[in-house]
């Protein structure tokens, strides 16, 4: 049976600086060029119109849930991957630990770094356990995720919280982006006691010790209910597995019914295990036919302004993860189809998402002659002129359906 692969690259679009070029077209990414020049390249609106181009809307879609029907908000699908049983009464919300500025008022702090500098798991479950005991009573309840990504579940909540994500506010003040409408008062408080909490910890000592920014605040964001995904395998046809070290990707996954498969060492950011996440993908292969591989090193690099280390990021996808995966698959006469794209494009100029049509790549392994495109990247694609309006259109394509 042929084989389907999505190599989805997060944040990989990025808009043409001064110099007229972009991540994109100045990595050295010979196979993604290779499978551009021989497949299918055009652009796709992964973000439907009027929706916030998010992680979660984004890869919803180009996993084939059509945002409108299937989303309802991001941190219940986190919250699937880490184990947290929701009602469909309940709420749930991201909790980020946060670097903020040290201004006496709370209000007046700035959002330095919305990942407390990709702060290690094992540093935050301590942080999160710690914080547990001071805001774990009642209908509120903390759980710990990975690396700078947490969970706050509201028992029998109401939604209507006006929640700004922080990697949206990165380097500015947060007077403007505190909590409004529901629970307001609430969760403002409970950020503020975290601050007070955390500013001190053992753990933040010896980070500005270091030189590393401390996780001195929870941040909330992402507020929804509990999600229903159709199963993937009824849905489409093919048994899927899904392999990311982000939450978010792993719970959409885990809510499909896919196998969610975890890599030793896989991080979320540059210095993840590529080589791991394509041996994990290869195997994977023996065993499913859909496998989406999610790379969330581009995303981090743009949300941190860092232009060299995301031109770096795509070339180690290109190198590590694209490379083998389609040798392996030549060299053993599999057939396949592989689809390359990114959910959404986060510029460096601008440090965060934008819901712009993003580029696509489709190769199929069987089809002789391709679009004839010599490099993959955001100018090159529209001169197909190939547009597709919906992001599930991508996974009809790359199944033949």
């Amino acid at each position: 049976m042929k084989k389907h692969i999505v190599i989805l690259c997060d944040g990989m679009a990025d808009y043409n600086n001064a110099e007229n070029r972009t991540p994109m077209k100045d990595a050295k990414k010979p196979m993604m060029d290779y499978l551009a020049f021989n497949g299918e390249v055009g652009l796709c609106r992964t973000v439907p119109t009027g929706m916030k181009p998010g992680s979660d809307v984004a890869n919803l879609s180009v996993m084939g849930y059509e945002p409108e029907k299937y989303y309802t908000g991001r941190s219940p699908l986190e919250a699937l991957s880490i184990g947290v049983k929701m009602e469909k009464t309940d709420i749930s919300y991201r909790a980020n630990l946060v670097t903020l500025s040290e201004e006496e008022d709370y209000e007046n702090k700035t959002m330095m770094d919305y990942s407390s500098g990709e702060i290690t798991t094992q540093e935050a479950s301590q942080l999160i356990s710690y914080l547990k005991q001071f805001f774990n009573e009642g209908d509120l309840m903390l759980y710990s995720g990975i690396s700078y990504r947490h969970c706050l579940l509201r028992k029998n909540g109401n939604t209507g919280a006006i929640l700004t994500p922080p990697h949206d506010i990165s380097d500015k003040k947060i007077t403007e982006y505190l909590p409004k409408g529901e629970y307001k008062d609430e969760m403002l408080a409970i950020m503020k006691r975290s601050y007070e909490l955390l500013s001190n910890h053992p753990i933040n000592r010896k980070r500005k010790a270091q030189g590393l920014n401390p996780a001195n605040s929870l941040w909330f964001w992402g507020e929804g209910r509990k999600p229903a995904l159709d199963s993937f395998e009824a849905k489409y046809g093919v048994k899927g597995a899904v392999i990311s070290a982000v939450d978010l990707i792993k719970g959409i996954g885990i809510g499909a019914n896919m196998t969610s498969i975890d890599v030793e060492g896989a991080t979320g950011t540059i210095k993840t295990n590529f080589e791991g996440k394509a041996n994990a993908a290869i195997s994977a292969l023996k065993n499913h036919d859909y496998v989406y591989v999610h790379l969330e090193a581009p995303d981090e690099c743009g949300h941190q302004g860092n232009y060299k280390e995301k031109v770096e990021s795509l070339e180690l996808i290109d190198e590590k993860i694209i490379t083998p995966i389609v040798k392996h698959l030549k060299e053993n006469n599999i057939k396949f189809n592989i689809l390359i794209c990114p959910d959404h494009a986060t510029p460096i100029s601008l440090k965060t998402h934008v819901s712009d049509p993003v580029p696509y790549l489709i190769y199929d392994s069987e089809k002789k002659r391709g679009c004839g495109v010599k490099t993959f990247d955001e100018d090159s694609v529209k001169t197909t002129r190939c547009f597709l309006e919906n992001g599930s259109d991508l996974i009809k394509k790359l199944l033949n359906i």
